[in-house]
């Protein structure tokens, strides 16, 4: 009987994992995530991982300041939290009222953001939205989409 409820207590502290574990499992999760993402807007806009994460940052700190701040946490609480982390970074839309954002606009932002080309900013944002849609559900594809004017959905849409 007594090994019967070591082994029990056994297994119990192996289910039932110290907070230290438990913090490791995660980080190694959330790095395992971030690292996934990153891959995959990688090989969408061909650049490297520096360059991905800038572009992810700007082109989601841009996106954020054009939607609603529920719609804004909605969509933050489906990515990979390293990318979420990315944002927390983004001085600009931390506390800011939407702005009704147009495709200029939103590419001019980028396009200084990444100094870079409005055409490449355009290019980048596709790809940064492409990998966005892929890691979040269909449910807040659609909700992002019905917060954008028509010209910025035609860079959140599928490209046919």
């Amino acid at each position: 009987m007594a090994n019967e409820n070591e082994a029990t207590e056994q297994a119990g502290e192996r289910r039932g994992a110290n907070p230290d574990v438990r913090a490791q499992r995660s980080e190694s999760h959330a790095s395992q995530t971030y690292a996934f993402f990153l891959k995959d807007l990688e090989a969408k806009a061909g650049i490297g991982r520096e360059r991905a994460e800038q572009a992810a940052q700007s082109v989601l700190c841009a996106l954020e300041q054009r939607l609603m701040d529920t719609e804004a946490k909605h969509l933050e609480a489906q990515l990979p939290r390293k990318v979420r982390d990315l944002l927390q970074r983004c001085p600009r839309h931390a506390g800011a009222a939407p702005r009704k954002l147009h495709l200029e606009q939103f590419l001019a932002m980028v396009s200084e953001d990444l100094d870079c080309t409005p055409n490449e900013a355009e290019r980048l944002c596709r790809a940064v939205f492409a990998t966005v849609r892929e890691h979040i559900s269909e449910g807040e594809t659609e909700d992002v989409i019905g917060q954008l004017p028509n010209d910025l959905r035609t860079l959140w849409a599928r490209e046919a």
